[in-house]
């Protein structure tokens, strides 16, 4: 008898669970967002529209380092985010990065990418283990990173692979990420400076409160998506 109230109470909650994770979905389903699940619709998007492929930064861009902090539980959650460390990114973002590339390399210097393209799916977990628009984009909005417009970088040294001094580490949530703050090592505040000029020079705009975060000017055209990095390795 004990045994059976113990597989109830076990059923009751995870029958609990389930409709709590259908409620939060269908709430994000309501906000009316246009979201891209099916690789087929993502094929011909990106067959009528050029611009809406999505590339791997890594084989496109020499040189360039990747450090996908979801992929590993060293970010901020301490959780597993993503299923695979890749950088994707639409095509003319992809080919502007390569020109961010180019131009830092007569430097000694390259970009070190932490987040590129994020699947709907992986905002939707990151904003159930912190709920704070804020800080983590709200699903009810879909993020620039699910459009494959947004970067998360830094700069290295080509030679060393070292990353140079900046405000703070990635996905830091005080103050000092901002990139307005100034009470900082006179290094990193030239650092900064010459990660937001290159960037804007190419056409990204920075995040106010967050150094490392970039967006595609013209963003907007792109859709939301949720398709996986292992599909889009496939067909890429």
């Amino acid at each position: 008898m004990q045994i059976r109230k113990i597989y109830l109470l076990r059923l009751i909650i995870q029958i609990s669970c389930l409709i709590v994770i259908i409620i939060g979905q269908s709430s994000f389903a309501q906000s009316g967002l246009t979201i891209v699940r099916e690789m087929q619709r993502y094929a011909e998007q990106s067959g009528a529209d050029p611009s809406m492929k999505m590339i791997d930064l890594e084989h496109f861009i020499p040189g360039i380092k990747t450090d996908i902090r979801y992929a590993t539980k060293n970010n901020f959650t301490g959780e597993l985010i993503y299923t695979s460390a890749k950088a994707f990114a639409r095509k003319p973002v992809a080919h502007a990065l390569k020109a961010v590339q180019d131009s830092l390399s007569e430097l000694g210097l390259g970009l070190l990418i932490f987040d590129a393209y994020r699947p709907y799916s992986a905002t939707v977990k990151l904003f159930e283990i912190y709920p704070h628009p804020g800080f983590v984009a709200d699903p009810a909005k879909g993020s620039r990173h699910n459009r494959g417009c947004a970067v998360d970088i830094s700069l290295i040294q080509l030679k060393t692979g070292k990353e140079l001094k900046m405000p703070t580490a990635f996905d830091d949530f005080s103050e000092k990420a901002h990139s307005k703050y100034m009470d900082l090592p006179a290094e990193a505040i030239k650092n900064r400076a010459l990660l937001f000029g290159i960037m804007d020079h190419f056409g990204f705009d920075h995040l106010e409160t967050e150094w490392w975060h970039f967006d595609f000017r013209g963003w907007e055209k792109f859709p939301l998506m949720d398709i996986s990095f292992e599909s889009l390795a496939v067909r890429d």
